[in-house]
């Protein structure tokens, strides 16, 4: 399926039905997120391996400094000629050149390992996010998804750029190093041991309190922006009702919220440390005694002793370096897991392509033989716990049909408009678009129309990315939009969106109905796609709309009953049900629902005064 029009998330106009209280977006589960790392890293395993080998190869001629500083010593204590020092001191000096050189090629291709990574976690995050049903987005609210796409991602996106590729090098140099004590005298090694304890111990006391800590702050900041959205997107309702006050009360209570978890951080954080600092000088003390031991029995040489202390004081680095990334590993992990817990719900949704046949419903006989392009079956739809829109509604499309869908406010066709069009999930029954086994793409188009930022022609082909300017120029004639288009300051090269040349309503859903026309969907799905226009515009848009959905299946919410009078086939929604079907003039002499629709319609046209629209 496709959409040529992006809608905003929220509720329907004709449906009264919110989530009484947010249901943000889910987290992953630690077994779930590391399910997905491995999935998002396994295609650079082999420039993984590779970049992991040029680190440890880098690490591995570091350590030489050490014994070559221990041979110094060794020359010095043992007043040997000064000609000796010539060697050590020129290999100190090679290998500072090349571990120099092979860190910065290792961490180079670290990095570009990294944003791959980073790349594909964006494209799937956004992926998932395009797909979510409208209504899952509009009970968590826009303010979770904007704190997962902003904080979350910038926060993973620091740690593959810069924690990680650090936790790794520091990871090697501590392995490496205590098997370089090892290799001096084991009992270095043991001595050297001795803060791992502490450091063990202050590893676990951090973690465990790092990750739930960090969870809960990411949450109370997507709250935070969530309340900032609503209190400056509806600024003039705020002021209107003269609500500065509570929503200023409820801004600062959820920044209040955000800081206190932000200062139990920051206590944390100078927990950790303070316990780190404890091991580091318990194991140098260690270290050094066993060096002072052993030098008076000559078991081993000053410059080993030396070399042994400089080994344990060049851990001090790595170690530290290691346990403080946790802090942003931690972090990292938790904006990892909001953004993977977006993908959940898409992973966790049935397949519609699983679905059972769905039967035909037959309308006549007229009808009974043409292929059927949109089949709905026993469709129910609810925005909460007991707040059902949609009660068991069955409907079948032939090929090429238009059926308009009519109704009062809250009778439920916007949401059986994005059920049909893909972008909502039905709660119970199915929805099938398909012509035998293929299946059909379909667009939407709403009164709700978003004009992205960037020239007119860009807009434009997103529908269609490799459309020419003559096939642009084309869909904008069909849509009776082509002469205004060309009346911009540059043309189609003019720049709207924000900060750009602006388009009046009327003139955005033209854009929406060229991109539709672009597009060419086998089947269209207007959900009240002229109403933003006034009367004067009504009628250029109905006919643009009109133009737009020739030659396809369409599904149209009438916001007028004019878009009705020119459709195929009326479908009359009451209470979430379908009440009629037929024709305008079969149901206009019905004399039932639609009837009295009709007379109300007709008669307030006839009438001095606002148009009334049902």
């Amino acid at each position: 399926m496709t959409t040529t029009a992006q809608t905003k998330p929220a509720p329907p106009a004709d449906e009264d039905a919110t989530a009484s209280a947010r249901e943000l977006l889910p987290i992953a589960s630690p077994a779930r997120t590391w399910a997905a790392l491995r999935t998002l890293v396994r295609p650079d395993r082999g420039p993984a391996a590779l970049a992991l080998g040029v680190l440890v190869a880098a690490t591995a001629v570091g350590l030489l400094v050490q014994p070559l500083l221990g041979r110094v010593v060794d020359i010095v204590a043992d007043g040997r000629p000064a000609g000796e020092l010539t060697l050590p001191v020129a290999l100190l000096a090679l290998v500072a050149v090349v571990q120099g050189v092979a860190t910065t090629v290792g961490l180079g291709r670290t990095a570009r390992l990294g944003e791959r990574v980073l790349a594909r976690l964006r494209e799937r995050f956004v992926e998932h996010a395009l797909g979510l049903p409208a209504d899952r987005l509009e009970r968590a609210g826009a303010g979770d998804l904007t704190a997962r796409v902003t904080g979350d991602v910038a926060r993973v996106a620091e740690a593959v750029r810069s924690a990680l590729p650090e936790l790794a090098r520091s990871t090697l140099a501590i392995v490496l190093t205590l098997g370089a004590l090892a290799l001096l005298d084991l009992r270095f090694l043991l001595a050297a041991l001795l803060a791992v304890p502490v450091q063990a111990l202050t590893a676990r006391w951090y973690v465990r309190r790092a990750g739930p800590l960090y969870a809960e702050q990411r949450v109370a900041n997507g709250a935070q922006q969530q309340q900032l959205l609503e209190t400056v997107g509806g600024a003039v309702t705020v002021r209107g009702h003269r609500l500065e006050r509570e929503h200023t009360a409820r801004s600062e209570a959820r920044s209040r919220d955000a800081v206190a978890l932000t200062m139990r951080g920051v206590r944390l954080v100078l927990g950790f440390y303070a316990r780190l600092h404890v091991a580091e000088y318990l194991g140098l003390a260690a270290v050094l005694f066993t060096g002072y031991w052993l030098v008076r029995d000559d078991a081993v040489s000053v410059g080993t002793a030396t070399a042994a202390a400089l080994y344990f004081h060049s851990l001090f680095g790595p170690v530290n370096q290691a346990l403080v990334l946790l802090d942003d590993a931690q972090s990292a992990a938790a904006g990892l897991a909001r953004l993977v817990g977006v993908t959940t719900l898409e992973d966790d949704a049935p397949d519609p392509a699983d679905a059972p046949p769905l039967p035909r419903q037959r309308t006549g006989p007229a009808k009974a033989a043409a292929p059927s392009a949109v089949v709905v079956d026993a469709v129910g739809h609810a925005y909460g716990t007991g707040r059902p829109v949609l009660h068991e509604v069955s409907l079948t499309l032939a090929r090429g049909e238009h059926v308009a869908l009519v109704g009062t406010s809250g009778a439920g066709k916007s949401t059986l408009a994005r059920i049909v069009a893909g972008v909502q999930r039905p709660t119970t029954g199915a929805v099938r678009i398909a012509a035998g086994e293929a299946e059909l793409p379909v667009a939407l188009v709403t009164q709700e129309v978003h004009v992205f930022s960037g020239t007119l022609a860009e807009d434009l082909r997103l529908a269609r990315p490799h459309a020419t300017d003559a096939e642009l120029r084309d869909a904008l004639a069909a849509v009776d939009a082509l002469d205004w288009a060309e009346a911009l300051p540059e043309g189609l090269a003019t720049v709207v969106g924000e900060g750009g040349h602006p388009l009046d309503p009327a003139r955005a859903q033209q854009l929406a109905l060229a991109r539709l026309v672009l597009a060419d969907p086998a089947v269209a799905v207007l959900d009240e796609a002229t109403a933003e226009a006034g009367s004067s515009g009504a009628r250029v848009l109905e006919r643009a709309a009109g133009a737009a959905l020739a030659g396809r299946t369409a599904l149209v919410v009438a916001h007028r009953l004019t878009q009705a009078v020119a459709a195929d086939r009326i479908v009359v929604l009451e209470g979430g049900r379908v009440v009629e079907s037929g024709t305008h003039e079969e149901l206009r002499d019905a004399r039932g629902p639609y009837a009295a629709l009709w007379r109300a319609w007709s008669g307030s046209r006839a009438a001095p005064g606002p148009e009334h629209h049902p």
